[in-house]
Protein backbone atom coordinates (compact mmCIF):
# COMPACT_ATOMS: atom_id res chain seq x y z
CA UNK A 1 0.00 0.00 0.00
CA UNK A 2 1.39 3.56 -0.79
CA UNK A 3 2.70 5.71 1.66
CA UNK A 4 0.46 8.91 2.58
CA UNK A 5 3.33 11.41 1.03
CA UNK A 6 3.46 9.16 -2.52
CA UNK A 7 -0.38 9.09 -2.52
CA UNK A 8 -0.84 12.83 -2.73
CA UNK A 9 1.76 13.16 -5.07
CA UNK A 10 0.18 10.64 -7.23
CA UNK A 11 -3.42 12.46 -6.79
CA UNK A 12 -1.97 15.73 -7.40
CA UNK A 13 -0.51 14.92 -10.63
CA UNK A 14 -3.56 13.00 -11.84
CA UNK A 15 -5.06 16.25 -11.32
CA UNK A 16 -2.92 18.62 -12.75
CA UNK A 17 -2.81 16.27 -15.66
CA UNK A 18 -6.57 16.76 -16.71
CA UNK A 19 -6.01 20.27 -16.41
CA UNK A 20 -3.82 19.68 -19.03
CA UNK A 21 -5.38 18.20 -20.96
CA UNK A 22 -8.37 20.69 -20.66
CA UNK A 23 -6.19 23.70 -21.27
CA UNK A 24 -5.86 23.89 -25.42
CA UNK A 25 -9.33 24.12 -25.31
CA UNK A 26 -11.69 26.96 -25.59
CA UNK A 27 -14.84 27.50 -22.86
CA UNK A 28 -17.19 26.97 -26.07
CA UNK A 29 -15.34 23.71 -26.82
CA UNK A 30 -15.82 21.84 -22.99
CA UNK A 31 -19.24 22.66 -22.94
CA UNK A 32 -19.70 20.53 -26.24
CA UNK A 33 -21.58 17.20 -26.17
CA UNK A 34 -21.26 15.67 -29.70
CA UNK A 35 -23.26 12.46 -29.06
CA UNK A 36 -24.90 10.92 -26.38
CA UNK A 37 -22.11 8.31 -25.87
CA UNK A 38 -19.49 11.57 -25.27
CA UNK A 39 -19.49 14.07 -22.65
CA UNK A 40 -18.51 17.63 -22.52
CA UNK A 41 -14.87 17.80 -20.97
CA UNK A 42 -16.62 20.08 -18.14
CA UNK A 43 -18.55 17.35 -17.24
CA UNK A 44 -15.54 15.28 -16.86
CA UNK A 45 -13.80 17.72 -15.45
CA UNK A 46 -16.45 18.01 -12.56
CA UNK A 47 -17.65 13.99 -12.85
CA UNK A 48 -14.44 13.41 -11.39
CA UNK A 49 -13.89 15.54 -9.13
CA UNK A 50 -17.74 14.52 -8.10
CA UNK A 51 -16.50 11.33 -7.58
CA UNK A 52 -13.97 12.30 -5.11
CA UNK A 53 -16.30 14.16 -2.87
CA UNK A 54 -19.18 11.76 -3.14
CA UNK A 55 -17.29 8.05 -2.40
CA UNK A 56 -14.32 9.52 -0.62
CA UNK A 57 -14.98 12.91 1.42
CA UNK A 58 -18.59 12.64 2.18
CA UNK A 59 -18.70 8.97 4.13
CA UNK A 60 -15.04 9.66 5.43
CA UNK A 61 -14.88 13.20 6.88
CA UNK A 62 -17.10 13.89 9.91
CA UNK A 63 -19.42 16.77 9.01
CA UNK A 64 -18.00 17.29 5.66
CA UNK A 65 -20.44 19.37 3.58
CA UNK A 66 -20.89 19.30 0.18
CA UNK A 67 -19.32 22.47 -1.58
CA UNK A 68 -22.80 22.54 -4.19
CA UNK A 69 -25.44 20.24 -2.99
CA UNK A 70 -26.95 20.31 -7.12
CA UNK A 71 -23.45 19.06 -7.86
CA UNK A 72 -24.75 15.26 -7.41
CA UNK A 73 -27.40 15.54 -9.51
CA UNK A 74 -25.39 16.95 -12.47
CA UNK A 75 -22.45 15.32 -12.15
CA UNK A 76 -23.65 11.84 -11.07
CA UNK A 77 -22.69 9.62 -14.19
CA UNK A 78 -24.42 5.84 -13.13
CA UNK A 79 -24.57 5.63 -9.79
CA UNK A 80 -28.08 4.13 -8.27
CA UNK A 81 -26.61 4.60 -5.19
CA UNK A 82 -25.47 7.80 -4.92
CA UNK A 83 -28.99 9.58 -6.42
CA UNK A 84 -30.53 10.81 -9.08
CA UNK A 85 -28.82 11.74 -12.20
CA UNK A 86 -28.71 14.68 -14.97
CA UNK A 87 -29.70 12.57 -18.49
CA UNK A 88 -26.29 11.67 -20.04
CA UNK A 89 -27.28 12.62 -23.16
CA UNK A 90 -28.38 15.72 -22.08
CA UNK A 91 -25.04 17.02 -20.76
CA UNK A 92 -23.79 19.26 -22.79
CA UNK A 93 -27.07 21.60 -22.00
CA UNK A 94 -25.07 22.20 -18.82
CA UNK A 95 -24.41 25.66 -19.38
CA UNK A 96 -24.14 26.21 -15.60
CA UNK A 97 -22.36 26.03 -13.55
CA UNK A 98 -19.79 27.79 -15.82
CA UNK A 99 -15.99 26.52 -16.43
CA UNK A 100 -14.38 28.85 -13.91
CA UNK A 101 -16.85 27.56 -11.03
CA UNK A 102 -15.99 23.89 -12.43
CA UNK A 103 -12.38 24.57 -11.92
CA UNK A 104 -13.40 26.27 -8.45
CA UNK A 105 -14.66 23.58 -7.30
CA UNK A 106 -11.95 21.49 -8.29
CA UNK A 107 -9.54 23.33 -6.23
CA UNK A 108 -11.79 23.01 -3.31
CA UNK A 109 -12.45 19.28 -3.99
CA UNK A 110 -8.31 19.08 -4.43
CA UNK A 111 -7.33 21.17 -1.18
CA UNK A 112 -9.95 18.71 1.19
CA UNK A 113 -8.28 15.39 -0.69
CA UNK A 114 -4.68 16.08 0.34
CA UNK A 115 -5.82 17.42 3.63
CA UNK A 116 -7.47 14.03 3.76
CA UNK A 117 -4.65 12.16 2.56
CA UNK A 118 -1.93 13.38 4.77
CA UNK A 119 -3.91 13.50 7.55
CA UNK A 120 -6.00 10.61 8.19
CA UNK A 121 -4.78 8.37 11.26
CA UNK A 122 -3.65 5.02 10.94
CA UNK A 123 -6.95 3.44 11.62
CA UNK A 124 -8.61 5.26 8.80
CA UNK A 125 -5.76 4.97 6.46
CA UNK A 126 -6.37 1.09 5.15
CA UNK A 127 -10.01 2.20 4.38
CA UNK A 128 -9.45 5.01 2.60
CA UNK A 129 -6.58 4.39 0.27
CA UNK A 130 -7.98 1.88 -1.59
CA UNK A 131 -10.48 4.24 -2.24
CA UNK A 132 -8.35 6.83 -3.24
CA UNK A 133 -6.62 4.98 -5.47
CA UNK A 134 -9.66 3.86 -7.41
CA UNK A 135 -10.65 7.49 -8.45
CA UNK A 136 -7.30 8.06 -9.55
CA UNK A 137 -7.30 5.27 -11.60
CA UNK A 138 -10.79 6.67 -12.55
CA UNK A 139 -9.98 10.01 -13.25
CA UNK A 140 -7.37 8.97 -15.77
CA UNK A 141 -9.90 6.63 -17.72
CA UNK A 142 -11.63 9.74 -17.94
CA UNK A 143 -8.19 11.12 -18.95
CA UNK A 144 -8.56 9.50 -22.31
CA UNK A 145 -12.14 9.89 -22.69
CA UNK A 146 -11.84 13.42 -22.54
CA UNK A 147 -9.57 12.97 -25.27
CA UNK A 148 -11.60 11.01 -27.51
CA UNK A 149 -14.91 12.87 -26.82
CA UNK A 150 -13.37 16.16 -28.34
CA UNK A 151 -11.73 14.36 -31.09
CA UNK A 152 -15.25 13.34 -31.93
CA UNK A 153 -16.76 16.85 -31.42
CA UNK A 154 -14.15 18.19 -33.94
CA UNK A 155 -14.57 16.03 -36.16
CA UNK A 156 -17.67 16.95 -36.64
CA UNK A 157 -16.66 20.94 -37.29
CA UNK A 158 -16.35 21.85 -40.43
CA UNK A 159 -12.75 23.70 -39.79
CA UNK A 160 -11.64 20.34 -38.52
CA UNK A 161 -9.77 22.30 -36.10
CA UNK A 162 -6.62 21.48 -34.19
CA UNK A 163 -6.65 19.93 -30.55
CA UNK A 164 -2.66 19.01 -30.01
CA UNK A 165 0.08 20.96 -31.21
CA UNK A 166 2.97 19.91 -33.44
CA UNK A 167 2.80 16.40 -35.30
CA UNK A 168 2.54 12.72 -34.66
CA UNK A 169 5.20 10.43 -33.95
CA UNK A 170 6.29 9.16 -37.13
CA UNK A 171 6.18 5.38 -37.14
CA UNK A 172 7.96 2.03 -38.87
CA UNK A 173 6.16 -1.14 -38.58
CA UNK A 174 8.52 -3.86 -38.04
CA UNK A 175 7.96 -6.69 -40.95
CA UNK A 176 5.09 -9.01 -39.88
CA UNK A 177 5.67 -12.70 -38.44
CA UNK A 178 3.75 -14.58 -35.47
CA UNK A 179 4.56 -15.36 -32.09
CA UNK A 180 4.02 -19.03 -31.50
CA UNK A 181 2.30 -20.29 -28.16
CA UNK A 182 2.65 -23.37 -26.71
CA UNK A 183 -1.19 -22.97 -25.11
CA UNK A 184 -1.78 -24.98 -21.67
CA UNK A 185 -2.62 -24.23 -18.97
CA UNK A 186 -2.63 -20.11 -17.96
CA UNK A 187 -3.06 -18.25 -15.42
CA UNK A 188 -5.19 -15.21 -16.30
CA UNK A 189 -5.94 -12.05 -13.92
CA UNK A 190 -4.35 -9.83 -11.51
CA UNK A 191 -1.70 -11.03 -9.18
CA UNK A 192 -1.37 -9.34 -5.22
CA UNK A 193 0.82 -6.12 -5.58
CA UNK A 194 -0.17 -2.94 -7.39
CA UNK A 195 -3.75 -1.94 -8.07
CA UNK A 196 -6.10 -3.57 -10.02
CA UNK A 197 -10.21 -2.78 -10.69
CA UNK A 198 -12.44 -5.48 -9.72
CA UNK A 199 -13.20 -6.29 -12.81
CA UNK A 200 -9.95 -7.69 -13.33
CA UNK A 201 -9.89 -10.51 -10.31
CA UNK A 202 -9.76 -13.06 -9.04
CA UNK A 203 -6.70 -14.89 -10.68
CA UNK A 204 -7.61 -18.33 -12.29
CA UNK A 205 -6.68 -20.97 -14.44
CA UNK A 206 -8.24 -21.10 -18.56
CA UNK A 207 -6.33 -23.85 -20.96
CA UNK A 208 -5.26 -22.99 -24.29
CA UNK A 209 -5.10 -24.57 -27.12
CA UNK A 210 -1.83 -24.06 -29.29
CA UNK A 211 -1.91 -20.42 -30.81
CA UNK A 212 0.31 -18.07 -32.68
CA UNK A 213 -0.67 -14.33 -32.03
CA UNK A 214 0.82 -11.62 -34.76
CA UNK A 215 3.84 -9.94 -33.56
CA UNK A 216 2.45 -6.11 -34.38
CA UNK A 217 -0.80 -4.52 -34.66
CA UNK A 218 -2.41 -4.30 -38.73
CA UNK A 219 -1.59 -0.88 -40.06
CA UNK A 220 -2.80 1.35 -42.09
CA UNK A 221 -1.51 0.18 -45.40
CA UNK A 222 -2.91 -3.36 -44.87
CA UNK A 223 -6.01 -2.31 -43.87
CA UNK A 224 -6.37 0.05 -46.83
CA UNK A 225 -6.09 -3.35 -49.19
CA UNK A 226 -8.80 -5.06 -47.26
CA UNK A 227 -11.00 -1.72 -48.65
CA UNK A 228 -9.54 -2.09 -52.06
CA UNK A 229 -10.35 -5.58 -52.51
CA UNK A 230 -13.33 -4.68 -51.59
CA UNK A 231 -14.35 -5.36 -47.81
CA UNK A 232 -17.06 -3.35 -47.07
CA UNK A 233 -19.11 -4.47 -49.93
CA UNK A 234 -18.87 -8.34 -49.03
CA UNK A 235 -21.25 -9.53 -46.90
CA UNK A 236 -19.85 -12.87 -46.25
CA UNK A 237 -16.65 -11.56 -44.30
CA UNK A 238 -19.05 -9.98 -41.77
CA UNK A 239 -21.02 -10.97 -38.73
CA UNK A 240 -24.75 -10.09 -39.21
CA UNK A 241 -24.96 -7.19 -36.77
CA UNK A 242 -21.60 -5.90 -38.44
CA UNK A 243 -23.13 -6.28 -41.89
CA UNK A 244 -26.49 -4.36 -40.69
CA UNK A 245 -24.04 -1.40 -39.06
CA UNK A 246 -22.29 -1.22 -43.19
CA UNK A 247 -25.19 -0.69 -44.68
CA UNK A 248 -27.27 1.51 -42.04
CA UNK A 249 -24.48 4.04 -41.68
CA UNK A 250 -22.72 3.58 -44.59
CA UNK A 251 -18.96 2.74 -42.94
CA UNK A 252 -16.31 2.57 -46.52
CA UNK A 253 -13.29 3.11 -43.89
CA UNK A 254 -12.30 3.42 -40.48
CA UNK A 255 -13.71 6.34 -38.65
CA UNK A 256 -11.90 10.09 -39.08
CA UNK A 257 -10.05 8.72 -42.84
CA UNK A 258 -10.67 11.19 -44.96
CA UNK A 259 -10.16 11.35 -48.91
CA UNK A 260 -7.05 11.67 -50.14
CA UNK A 261 -4.92 9.51 -47.71
CA UNK A 262 -5.72 12.14 -45.36
CA UNK A 263 -7.43 11.54 -41.26
CA UNK A 264 -8.67 13.58 -38.75
CA UNK A 265 -6.67 13.26 -36.01
CA UNK A 266 -5.46 15.23 -32.52
CA UNK A 267 -2.97 17.20 -34.46
CA UNK A 268 -5.31 18.03 -36.97
CA UNK A 269 -5.73 16.82 -40.47
CA UNK A 270 -2.52 14.82 -41.65
CA UNK A 271 -1.67 12.19 -44.31
CA UNK A 272 -1.96 8.49 -42.82
CA UNK A 273 1.21 7.34 -42.10
CA UNK A 274 0.97 3.73 -44.11
CA UNK A 275 2.89 1.55 -41.14
CA UNK A 276 0.89 3.15 -38.28
CA UNK A 277 -1.54 1.09 -36.55
CA UNK A 278 -5.54 1.20 -38.19
CA UNK A 279 -7.74 3.05 -35.38
CA UNK A 280 -11.26 4.06 -34.70
CA UNK A 281 -12.57 0.34 -35.46
CA UNK A 282 -15.59 -0.96 -34.51
CA UNK A 283 -15.29 -4.82 -33.23
CA UNK A 284 -17.48 -5.78 -36.42
CA UNK A 285 -14.61 -4.00 -38.79
CA UNK A 286 -11.99 -6.27 -36.40
CA UNK A 287 -13.26 -9.42 -37.18
CA UNK A 288 -14.10 -8.58 -40.85
CA UNK A 289 -10.79 -8.04 -41.82
CA UNK A 290 -9.62 -10.92 -39.75
CA UNK A 291 -12.10 -12.98 -41.84
CA UNK A 292 -10.38 -11.67 -44.54
CA UNK A 293 -7.09 -12.15 -43.27
CA UNK A 294 -7.41 -16.32 -42.81
CA UNK A 295 -7.19 -15.19 -39.98
CA UNK A 296 -9.16 -14.61 -36.29
CA UNK A 297 -9.33 -12.13 -33.31
CA UNK A 298 -7.20 -13.42 -29.90
CA UNK A 299 -9.41 -13.96 -27.21
CA UNK A 300 -8.44 -11.68 -24.20
CA UNK A 301 -6.73 -14.76 -22.63
CA UNK A 302 -4.73 -15.60 -25.40
CA UNK A 303 -3.52 -12.45 -26.08
CA UNK A 304 -2.48 -12.14 -21.51
CA UNK A 305 -0.95 -15.29 -22.20
CA UNK A 306 1.55 -14.07 -25.28
CA UNK A 307 1.85 -10.85 -24.30
CA UNK A 308 2.78 -11.88 -20.50
CA UNK A 309 5.76 -14.40 -21.96
CA UNK A 310 9.30 -13.39 -21.64
CA UNK A 311 9.64 -12.28 -25.41
CA UNK A 312 6.42 -10.77 -26.58
CA UNK A 313 4.39 -9.18 -29.12
CA UNK A 314 5.35 -5.90 -30.39
CA UNK A 315 2.67 -2.44 -29.79
CA UNK A 316 0.74 -4.09 -27.24
CA UNK A 317 0.76 -0.85 -25.28
CA UNK A 318 0.12 3.06 -26.27
CA UNK A 319 -0.63 2.16 -29.53
CA UNK A 320 -4.26 1.35 -29.88
CA UNK A 321 -6.71 -1.04 -27.48
CA UNK A 322 -7.20 -4.64 -29.52
CA UNK A 323 -10.40 -5.96 -29.63
CA UNK A 324 -10.63 -9.20 -28.43
CA UNK A 325 -13.07 -11.88 -29.61
CA UNK A 326 -14.17 -12.28 -25.54
CA UNK A 327 -17.50 -11.23 -24.20
CA UNK A 328 -17.15 -8.95 -21.29
CA UNK A 329 -17.93 -11.63 -18.72
CA UNK A 330 -17.35 -11.95 -14.75
CA UNK A 331 -14.43 -13.98 -13.99
CA UNK A 332 -15.38 -17.30 -12.35
CA UNK A 333 -15.89 -16.09 -8.75
CA UNK A 334 -15.75 -12.60 -9.70
CA UNK A 335 -17.65 -10.64 -6.76
CA UNK A 336 -18.22 -6.59 -7.25
CA UNK A 337 -16.77 -4.05 -4.34
CA UNK A 338 -18.73 -3.20 -1.28
CA UNK A 339 -20.91 0.12 -1.35
CA UNK A 340 -21.37 2.68 -4.10
CA UNK A 341 -18.17 1.30 -5.83
CA UNK A 342 -19.79 -2.35 -6.64
CA UNK A 343 -21.28 -0.26 -9.54
CA UNK A 344 -18.22 0.46 -11.03
CA UNK A 345 -18.01 -2.39 -13.51
CA UNK A 346 -19.85 -5.64 -12.76
CA UNK A 347 -23.35 -4.04 -13.69
CA UNK A 348 -22.02 -3.79 -17.72
CA UNK A 349 -20.89 -7.29 -17.87
CA UNK A 350 -23.47 -8.17 -20.53
CA UNK A 351 -23.08 -7.18 -24.27
CA UNK A 352 -19.98 -5.62 -24.75
CA UNK A 353 -16.48 -7.19 -25.87
CA UNK A 354 -13.21 -7.14 -24.42
CA UNK A 355 -10.37 -4.88 -25.69
CA UNK A 356 -6.92 -5.42 -24.51
CA UNK A 357 -3.47 -3.32 -24.24
CA UNK A 358 -3.94 0.11 -24.09
CA UNK A 359 -3.60 3.27 -27.09
CA UNK A 360 -1.71 6.44 -27.55
CA UNK A 361 -4.29 8.85 -25.87
CA UNK A 362 -4.00 6.50 -22.53
CA UNK A 363 -2.38 8.26 -19.94
CA UNK A 364 0.78 7.07 -18.56
CA UNK A 365 1.41 5.05 -15.60
CA UNK A 366 -2.49 3.58 -16.34
CA UNK A 367 -1.86 0.65 -18.91
CA UNK A 368 -1.14 -2.93 -17.55
CA UNK A 369 -1.32 -6.61 -18.29
CA UNK A 370 -4.48 -7.88 -16.94
CA UNK A 371 -6.31 -4.80 -17.71
CA UNK A 372 -9.71 -5.18 -19.60
CA UNK A 373 -11.60 -2.27 -21.32
CA UNK A 374 -14.82 -3.34 -22.52
CA UNK A 375 -17.16 -1.26 -25.26
CA UNK A 376 -20.26 -2.65 -27.19
CA UNK A 377 -19.39 -3.95 -30.78
CA UNK A 378 -20.66 -1.11 -32.67
CA UNK A 379 -17.75 1.46 -31.20
CA UNK A 380 -15.64 3.34 -33.51
CA UNK A 381 -14.63 6.71 -32.05
CA UNK A 382 -12.28 4.46 -28.99
CA UNK A 383 -8.69 4.42 -30.12
CA UNK A 384 -9.46 0.90 -30.90
CA UNK A 385 -7.09 -1.63 -33.61
CA UNK A 386 -6.63 -5.16 -34.26
CA UNK A 387 -4.16 -7.78 -34.06
CA UNK A 388 -4.50 -11.42 -35.72
CA UNK A 389 -4.79 -14.57 -33.86
CA UNK A 390 -4.62 -18.18 -35.85
CA UNK A 391 -4.56 -21.53 -34.51
CA UNK A 392 -1.39 -24.05 -34.32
Amino acid sequence: MSTSSELAERFATARRYSMALAEPLTPEDQCVQSMPDASPTKWHLAHTTWFFESVILTPHVPGYREVNPQYARLFNSYYESLGPRHPRAQRGLLTRPSLPEVHTYRAVIDAAMQELILTSPAEQWADIAPLIELGIQHEQQHQELMLTDMLHAMSLNPMLPTIRSGLPASIKAETPGWCEHAGGDAPIGHHPGGFAFDNELPVHVVKLTPFSLANRLVTNQEYQQFIDDGGYKRAALWLSDGWAAVQALGWRAPMYWLEEGQAFTLHGVQPRQADEAVKHLSFFEAAAYAEWAGARLPTEFEWEAAVGTSQPPTQAFAHAWQWTRSSYDPYPRFRPLTGAVGEYNGKFMVGQIVLRGSSSYTPPGHARLTYRNFFPPGTRWQCAGLRLARDQ
